[in-house]
């Protein structure tokens, strides 16, 4: 499971794959992910095939908004050295349950999207997907035997969880335990707005909070795992804000 969390540690470092140290601080970083996990959260989050640039002049791991079209990451707000103390957090971990929940509630691995080709979507959600997949995988569960699943706040479900916020939490699953819950499909693919749509009850209350309202007709719209995790996240964050 730890390989999960440090399978991506150069696109934090700005380094590329081919070409990123195999040791970050001591520990191996940057190994492929076993059960074809990592490839199955990419092809739920982008296209398979070749890359294209999807948005001019922006050529680095600094997600974009989808909230304000700029990018996430703030270099007064996150210092080199705040960064650096915050990567090894994240990456020297005591043990994987604790890098799990690292994962879950870092604001700076919010600031860094996926792949350079497809900046809304995020480095952040893509790992916790990757781990929840993994997990699932080496318990003998297949892809179509998969859920999302709609837990209560304070239900965090080591490697599962994928998105831990202040009203609800989602989580990747084999079983939905009594939660609302939408299966994820026959496969791997772009396909959040369809599990979406599928839940058997939502955690939102579109008949009575705008603020839920615009949150949810989004949610039906992105088809992007990762940037629609990441987007609710952003979405939560400034209503509390406000």
């Amino acid at each position: 499971m730890i390989a999960a969390y440090r399978h991506d540690a150069h696109k934090l470092n700005g380094e590329t794959h081919d070409y990123a140290p195999d040791t970050f601080n001591g520990v191996p970083v940057n190994q492929t992910v076993p059960h074809g996990a990592d490839g199955d959260a990419s092809a739920l989050s982008r296209p398979n095939g070749k890359p294209e640039q999807t948005v001019d002049n922006h050529e680095t791991h600094y997600r974009l908004s989808l909230l304000t079209g700029n990018s996430h990451y703030d270099p007064e707000e996150f210092s080199r050295p705040r960064l650096s103390e915050a990567i090894n957090d994240l990456l020297t971990g005591s043990g994987p349950e604790a890098m799990h929940r690292a994962w879950l509630t870092s604001d700076v691995t919010s600031g860094f999207n996926e792949s350079i080709y497809y900046p809304y979507t995020s480095l952040k959600y893509h790992t916790l997907l990757v781990a929840a997949l993994l997990d699932n995988y080496r318990a003998g569960h297949e892809f179509p035997d998969l859920h999302l699943v709609v837990d209560d706040a304070e239900e965090i479900v080591p490697h599962r969880t994928v998105y831990a916020g202040d009203r609800f939490s989602l989580r990747i699953d084999e079983s939905a335990g009594g939660q609302p819950w939408a299966r994820l499909g026959s496969r791997p693919w772009r396909s959040w707005a369809s599990a979406w749509k599928r839940l058997t009850a939502h955690p939102l209350d579109v008949n009575h909070d705008k603020h839920d309202m615009v949150l949810d007709a989004n949610l039906r719209r992105i088809w992007s795992w990762s940037t629609a995790l990441q987007y609710i996240e952003d979405l939560e964050i400034r209503k509390v804000s406000q």
